[in-house]
């Protein structure tokens, strides 16, 4: 069953620009405690309902990169949303590639691209996330992060929009304290994603199977009609559930263990 990594203690500097809303969060990682309840008390404190935050990383030199998730949204939601790919048309995703400025976001302002985009905002306000303010990360270790602060409201007003900006510094914060947490007690400590073990989704296994055919990730990506950044992260969730090393890896256990056919 996915569900969040439990992280130990992680001691993080208290700095003087600590925001006082963040206290509890930095005191549950010292203490070694869950950090999805006073992750849940910050995002209320700013207005939003639920915490998302996801990374691909290389934990290794000779190991590719994986992915790692952490949230407060219900598991469920997250297992569909792998199952479903729609890590391929959401904005929150597609519009912080290469950005850093933030995307504050609702369901008037993504409708109507094209009926995929539709159904996943249609499918992801079913579960809770019909607005919200995302933004990108990254830095010499961690190839790319992304952290979202999701809401049940289809819209946001001038007037939520303006009580977003104000707390836009403390937001930003949260994302840099909680990626120093996550990387002091997840990623340097070794664990694994929380994914291990999870079934491919129906283009992950596209994905191997093209690649088992000597493909590279750019004629992958031409093939299925998907971005090579795109085709790159699916390996990259291939490997996380598999626990492997690199694609080549991937791609000899995928076959052993019925996965995907031996390619001829």
């Amino acid at each position: 069953m996915i569900k969040n990594v439990a992280i130990g203690k992680v001691l993080v500097e208290r700095t003087p620009f600590l925001p006082p809303l963040l206290l509890p969060l930095i005191s549950a990682a010292a203490m070694g405690e869950p950090l999805e309840p006073p992750l849940t008390s910050i995002v209320n404190g700013f207005g939003f309902d639920s915490f998302m935050f996801g990374m691909s990383t290389e934990r290794q030199i000779d190991h590719d990169s994986q992915n790692y998730v952490f949230t407060t949204l219900p598991i469920e939601w997250v297992v569909r949303y792998d199952q479903m790919d729609y890590v391929e048309i959401d904005p929150r995703v597609l519009k912080t590639r290469d950005s850093r400025i933030p995307m504050l976001w609702d369901v008037a302002s993504e409708r109507g691209k094209d009926e995929r985009t539709d159904a996943f905002l249609d499918d992801a306000a079913a579960h809770g996330v019909a607005s919200g303010l995302a933004f990108e990360f990254s830095d010499s270790h961690y190839l790319r992060g992304v952290l979202a602060l999701n809401s049940s409201n289809p819209v946001l007003d001038t007037v939520r929009r303006a009580a977003i900006a104000s707390s836009l510094g403390d937001i930003l914060l949260l994302g840099a304290y909680f990626h120093e947490i996550f990387r002091k007690g997840v990623i340097d400590q070794g664990l694994p994603p929380m994914s291990r073990g999870a079934p491919l989704s129906e283009r992950q296994r596209q994905c191997l199977e093209l690649a088992a055919r000597g493909l590279t990730t750019e004629e992958i990506a031409s093939r299925l009609n998907i971005s090579a950044r795109t085709a790159q992260f699916h390996f990259d969730c291939v490997r996380s559930k598999l626990g492997v090393a690199n694609r080549q890896e991937a791609v000899a256990k995928a076959i052993s263990s019925g996965v995907i056919p031996h390619s001829n």
